[in-house]
């Protein structure tokens, strides 16, 4: 669709992590605007356990390689001991609505015969970003038939009025070498309701060949149609974004080939891609991803300019 240009890893979290909660990664970033000059980027950062919180990154938006500030704690924690997301969150999305910013977010529970657990969770910001409350220590997508293990929303629109929700779905486990690695899909729902999402919903795209797993969807509106970047994993250790177009946001078409984006040949994206979010600044669409070991050194962007996007409608994801 697009050929991205990469302009580096913008946030080294070892470099520019504040405190031990941002020892290493920043996980899933995922852009939102402040005002016409400055973007931020809320991901999740691990300490020295591996345990992510949520918090941000502010960098300018005519140059997203120059960082304007970090948050200095996490703008959500960890959870209640007990609860879904007590060994850590990950940011799935951020939708503006009624009643403040909507944090959608991943959290994350350790048990005795599983890897983890990965639940759905809802935090509401009335501060413009700076601070988010949980909205209910329970999660919003939790288990059902077919999602035993991982319920994880990444992408949400407000469309008529109804939420729009796409997210990872779970059941089992692929054993690769001495190592579990979570199976899963995606899928796709929609509600009037936060409180009662209806367990009936869409499958939208699933692994193929020698996939496991195909997952993280961010789903946008560009040129009219629906567009949604994931990550698609397989029994190779290959880690890398795949691309689908759709006309109404349900039935999809993969078309990986159109990406327009290659593994750098040495450094911290020489390896793996993953974790894909856009965001427009002026003639420009910005990508803010994650590379190595799913982000550990922290997260990069590149971009597209000018004619490449002339004719392109507003993302909206």
């Amino acid at each position: 669709m697009f050929e991205w240009t990469k302009k580096g890893l913008v946030f080294e979290t070892a470099r520019h992590g504040v405190g031990g909660w941002m020892h290493s990664s920043a996980l899933t970033p995922t852009p939102y605007r402040v005002d016409d000059d400055l973007i931020r980027v809320y991901a999740g950062f691990r300490d020295i356990d591996g345990v992510s919180r949520i918090g941000y990154v502010d960098v300018r938006g005519d140059n997203p390689a120059v960082i304007v500030r970090v948050s200095a704690e996490p703008v959500l924690n960890i959870g209640r001991g007990g609860c879904f997301d007590d060994n850590g969150v990950i940011l799935g999305d951020i939708v503006d609505a009624p009643g403040g910013l909507h944090m959608f977010y991943v959290g994350f529970q350790r048990v005795a015969k599983a890897k983890f657990l990965a639940f759905t969770g809802l935090a509401v910001s009335s501060d413009g970003g700076d601070h988010f409350s949980r909205a209910w220590e329970t999660p919003i997508l939790d288990r059902a038939h077919g999602r035993s293990t991982i319920g994880a929303v990444h992408s949400v629109m407000r469309e008529n009025g109804r939420w729009r929700i796409w997210y990872a779905v779970g059941d089992d486990w692929e054993t690769i070498g001495d190592q579990s690695f979570p199976r899963y899909h995606i899928r796709y729902v929609e509600t009037d309701d936060l409180r009662a999402i209806p367990r009936e919903d869409h499958v939208c795209l699933i692994p193929r060949g020698s996939e496991y797993r195909i997952g993280r969807p961010r789903v946008y509106r560009l040129g009219g149609r629906y567009v949604m970047y994931f990550t698609r994993g397989n029994a190779n250790g290959e880690y890398f974004p795949g691309l689908a177009y759709s006309d109404d946001g349900i039935r999809w078409e993969r078309h990986d080939e159109t990406l327009g984006m290659t593994l750098s040949a040495s450094g911290w994206d020489s390896q793996v891609i993953c974790y894909p979010a856009l965001i427009r600044q002026r003639d420009k669409l910005l990508m803010f991803y994650n590379g190595n070991d799913m982000g550990v050194d922290g997260f990069g962007v590149a971009e597209v300019s000018n004619a490449l996007v002339d004719g392109v409608a507003d993302v909206h994801g």
